[in-house]
């Protein structure tokens, strides 16, 4: 599976961007997908994920009631709606793709991923 993330750009804080990923490969929407971002001289954390059997959600206490995950199967795409962004958001976003069944939040679990988009949210 090949992942490709976009979207990523500069925003004012309280503003919006969708970030999107387009996995490719033959049974690409049947894994599960997530988010991780990474800010400068941080480590990499885990945002929010989907699972592909269920679309079930699972999202970071930080980014919870802003953030919303998404996914089309169909077009083997997962968004992630970004809204009332803040300054702290301001990282490389980076999807992220496992077999399932199991929702999971650990970086270790995720066999593949893809470049990163920018993500900057000014003051």
């Amino acid at each position: 599976v090949q992942l490709q993330a976009s979207g990523g750009g500069l925003v004012q804080a309280g503003g919006s961007l969708r970030l999107s990923c387009v996995a490719s490969g033959r049974t690409a929407s049947t894994y599960d997908m997530a988010w991780f971002r990474q800010a400068p001289g941080k480590e990499r954390e885990f945002v929010s994920t989907i699972t592909w059997s269920t679309g079930s959600t699972y999202y970071a206490e930080s980014v919870k009631g802003r953030f919303a995950i998404s996914r089309d199967n169909a077009k083997n795409m997962v968004y992630l709606q970004m809204n009332s962004l803040k300054p702290e958001d301001t990282a490389v976003y980076y999807c992220a793709a496992k077999r399932g069944p199991m929702i999971a939040t650990y970086i270790g679990s995720y066999d593949y991923w893809g470049q990163g988009t920018q993500v900057t949210v000014s003051s």
